[in-house]
């Protein structure tokens, strides 16, 4: 019997999805892909059609961890923006991701209309600023990425605009993105799971990975005998990867939703249906979604803890908001970990020469996650330069060890809060 989704709102409103069997014995792969993710499932299905015989292990059910989780929202960049990038590549390595994360958004549309996944894509994304300085920054972000990087699908929204799309005095401007958008993530990494398995992928649910060895990855009831590995269990690899492990920190975010509001009442919130995020360090996200609620995100925990606390903490973050949905009543909470880098910048590599992985999205991985499962592929069939551009962004491993890592961080964190109140 296969593991239980975790529990949420995706869980609960995404299509049936029956479970997999566990992996029970030897099988034979030219690639096995750990973790069944978005960035498992696009190696998986970009491997097999590629024509290489794959075989794809989830430790639980297909989407169980951050991207079956996350907020949903499709958004362009990698999470440091470009002038971390540029200062720890150069411009042209800069340039040269940012055109791999411009063309991951227009994958994931791709993918959903050539596999036909119901997963509720919305076109839109907003990013608000709340303070003269964030205005500054937005419009100076906004001029950057028309006039160096050609992204012309941004432009700025003034304050009577933004009130006028959205029911919150709370934003002064905003960047909008036509090319961003909003998706239910659950429903849009079991369609690519789906998809790898008609392309000839094998997908075993309930399957641990236990140890890698040259050649072969071992689980609790079989073991993968493949010629090339690719790692793809980000924040919930643990310990099979003590060297990635120490590069990434999992952060725990959470989530809510309100019960259902009603066509009118929800089309109020958001006029546009736009994904919408404000520009503070410790951010809030929000978005509509198909059945009508508001879906909303914020509250994080450095030490890994905080579920109990979140449904009051992200309930008070959505009133400062809205709050005329004071009345509303908070149907589903749920949380989960995300991996940040150091640097925020992802962090896709190789252990060995036929052992790659890819990890470290830093809470912008529905659009760079599918990417870098192609990216993979292509690396893997002789292609790697694409992947290269990636792969060479250094990384530093977090200071403190084991027990003092996250003490640490969650002071430098109280550093970006304070900064967030300025």
């Amino acid at each position: 019997m296969s593991a239980a989704h975790a529990a949420s709102y995706y869980a609960d409103s995404a299509a049936p999805a029956a479970p997999r069997p566990p992996l029970g014995g030897p099988v034979s792969a030219e690639v096995c892909v750990v973790g069944g993710g978005i960035a498992g499932c696009s190696a998986a299905l970009h491997l097999a059609e590629r024509g290489y015989s794959t075989v794809l292990l989830e430790q639980h059910r297909i989407g169980w961890g951050a991207s079956g989780r996350s907020g949903g929202e499709v958004i362009h960049g990698v999470a440091c923006g470009q002038d971390t990038l540029e200062r720890l590549v150069g411009a042209t390595a800069s340039r040269a991701a940012w055109d791999l994360a411009t063309e991951a958004v227009s994958l994931t549309r791709s993918l959903i209309g050539r596999y036909r996944i119901e997963c509720d894509w919305v076109d839109g994304y907003m990013l608000t600023a709340l303070k003269p300085r964030h205005d500054r920054e937005l419009r100076a972000e906004i001029d950057e990425l028309r006039t160096r990087y050609d992204y012309h699908s941004v432009r700025y929204m003034p304050r009577e605009e933004v009130r006028a799309v959205l029911a919150s005095t709370r934003y002064l401007s905003a960047m909008f993105d036509a090319n961003g958008g909003h998706l239910h993530p659950l429903a849009y990494t079991r369609g690519l799971a789906a998809a790898a398995e008609r392309a000839g992928a094998r997908v075993f649910e309930d399957t641990r990975a236990v140890r890698i060895a040259p050649g072969c990855v071992r689980t609790e009831g079989g073991e993968v005998r493949a010629g090339r590995i690719v790692l793809c269990g980000n924040a919930y690899l643990g310990a099979l990867a003590p060297a990635l492990e120490e590069k990434i920190i999992p952060v725990a975010t959470h989530l809510i939703t309100t019960e259902p509001l009603g066509q009118e009442r929800a089309r109020a919130l958001i006029a546009n249906n736009a994904a919408v995020s404000d520009m503070n360090w410790a951010l809030d996200y929000f978005r509509r979604t198909a059945d009508h609620r508001l879906l909303f995100g914020g509250a994080i925990s450095y030490t890994g803890h905080g579920q109990l606390a979140a449904r009051a903490a992200n309930r008070a973050r959505m009133l400062r908001v809205f709050p005329q949905l004071a009345a509303a009543r908070i149907e589903y909470t749920w949380g989960g970990l995300l991996d940040l880098t150091a640097n925020r910048a992802p962090h896709f590599g190789r252990l060995a020469p036929e052992v790659y992985f890819l990890q470290g999205f830093s809470g912008h991985g529905i659009a760079l996650a599918g990417m870098a499962g192609k990216l993979v592929a292509e690396a893997l069939a002789g292609q790697a330069e694409r992947f290269d551009v990636f792969a060479r962004i250094p990384h530093r491993s977090f200071p403190g060890g084991a027990l003092a890592r996250r003490p640490l961080l969650a002071l430098a964190m109280l550093y970006y809060r304070l900064r967030d109140l300025l």
